[in-house]
């Protein structure tokens, strides 16, 4: 991926697709065995994977930017959402209202929570990249600060979004944070490649 207009887009739209997305199927509890996770982790580890392609290429204040375009644009879901709720329904809908209700409901206090461990850990995020990509060369070792910063993020969002929900909060950021270090390690090939042109300009078109 060289660094262009057109790029840096592309990376911002599924940034924030994964970003509102996780919001919305956080509610969902997977349990595989043991393990228990949101549904949100299927897309949330994208963020990170981003932020990181765009700190490598287009820089420390692109990236910050972009994190507080996340912030921005979770507040905005949040309004609409409701917004949602506070809209009539139809005479027809009427019975899939309390579903419907429960639904965004419930994805309101995930946003919540999100917005805040996504802040913390994000900024974290971008400000250790950097600090380690200006004293090692490797990139596999400033792409996986995400393994700290999730970590963070984990902790903060399971706390604030399921306390009083789940009978065993330790057990579900356990999961979590097990299944994206996993992703986390995973995603390393995908940054390399990604990135593999540096900071080179390339065409728009």
């Amino acid at each position: 991926m060289y660094k262009t207009t057109r790029n840096l887009t592309i990376v911002t739209a599924f940034f924030v697709t994964a970003l509102v997305i996780s919001n919305i199927i956080a509610s969902k509890v997977v349990q595989i065995g043991w393990i228990e996770i949101p549904a949100a982790v299927v897309a949330y580890p994208i963020t990170f994977l981003c932020t990181d392609i765009v700190s490598e290429l287009w820089g420390k204040k692109e990236a910050n930017f972009l994190v507080r375009l996340g912030f921005v644009v979770q507040l905005f879901s949040l309004v609409l959402i409701y917004a949602a709720l506070f809209l009539p329904p139809a005479a027809y809908m009427i019975e899939f209202q309390e579903s419907f209700a429960a639904t965004l409901g419930s994805s309101a206090r995930f946003v919540f929570a999100s917005m805040i461990a996504y802040l913390v850990a994000q900024t974290f995020d971008v400000e250790v990249f950097h600090r380690i990509k200006a004293r090692f060369k490797p990139k596999w070792m400033r792409n996986n600060v995400t393994i700290l910063s999730q970590l963070i993020d984990t902790t903060i969002f399971i706390t604030i979004a399921f306390a009083g929900v789940v009978p065993n909060l330790l057990v579900m950021i356990f999961s979590q944070y097990l299944v994206k270090v996993i992703i986390a390690v995973a995603d390393t090939p995908i940054f390399y490649f990604l990135t593999r042109h540096g900071q080179a300009e390339g065409p728009e078109a």
